[in-house]
């Protein structure tokens, strides 16, 4: 890396200096400005570039590797992959933490998305699946959502409850693990703009409506229910996407 691309990657925070060399290399390779194929410069040259140690790369290094970003050769050659087919939910969850804004498009919009299929089939599951217990708990905590309004960021916190009853009432566990991601990655429903879930969060009823399909266990109106509801915070357009994307996002 030359002079210039040290001056263009910024001086380093004071946080674990191998994850700010991993998340600066990270968006180079997300960005494209290494694209699928290209070499990453020299352990050294990247030590020197941003005034760490060479240990500190070469953690950075494992880490992207971990993360299917790039394959390390005999000899230390390193090329960057195409994440697109190789990366895994674990880097969607994290990407919108890159340091400068960086992200990759549409990937809030995509989250929210994804988080609408589970949801909808988790709730089908759940109603299906779920014993009565857990069913009459769901109902409980619905009504415990209504109470926390209509501080959006109080209704927040308790929707997230709310819904890991449901999908843990699902039994599947991918459908949980998947949750988790969302829960506490960089994209982390508590972290999402509340401007754009106040449909979704403050819709009171919905949440009962859909507690109580799935206490009948009616699966089939469970599952529209629980799409109509969550589709209510995914952005319609690509315009929307974008902005939202670019939003800033508040820590937990």
């Amino acid at each position: 890396m030359t002079s210039s691309r040290a001056a263009e990657a910024g001086a380093l925070r004071r946080e674990p200096l191998s994850d700010q060399v991993f998340t600066r290399l990270r968006d180079l390779i997300l960005t494209g400005a290494i694209p699928p194929g290209g070499a990453l410069p020299a352990e050294r040259e990247l030590a020197a570039d941003y005034g760490v140690n060479r240990h500190a790369v070469r953690e950075a290094v494992k880490r992207l590797q971990q993360s299917r970003l790039i394959e390390v050769f005999q000899g230390g050659r390193t090329r960057a992959l195409d994440w697109r087919r190789t990366a895994g939910l674990d880097l969607v969850v994290d990407v919108p933490g890159t340091l400068d804004a960086v992200t990759v498009p549409g990937v809030v919009h995509d989250a929210l998305e994804m988080r609408a299929c589970i949801g909808a089939d988790a709730a089908r599951l759940c109603a299906l699946r779920a014993g009565d217990e857990a069913r009459a708990e769901i109902v409980a905590q619905a009504e415990a959502f209504a109470r926390s309004g209509p501080d959006l960021t109080d209704l927040g916190v308790a929707d997230v409850a709310w819904w890991r009853l449901i999908v843990e009432g699902s039994g599947n566990l991918a459908y949980l693990l998947a949750f988790n991601s969302l829960v506490h990655g960089a994209i982390a429903m508590e972290q999402v703009p509340v401007d754009l879930r106040s449909a979704e969060l403050l819709d009171v009823e919905a949440h009962r409506a859909l507690a109580e399909r799935i206490e009948r266990r009616d699966a089939a109106q469970a599952e529209r229910l629980a799409r109509e509801l969550l589709g209510r915070s995914v952005p319609g357009t690509a315009d929307q996407a974008t902005t939202n994307d670019q939003a800033a996002v508040a820590p937990i």
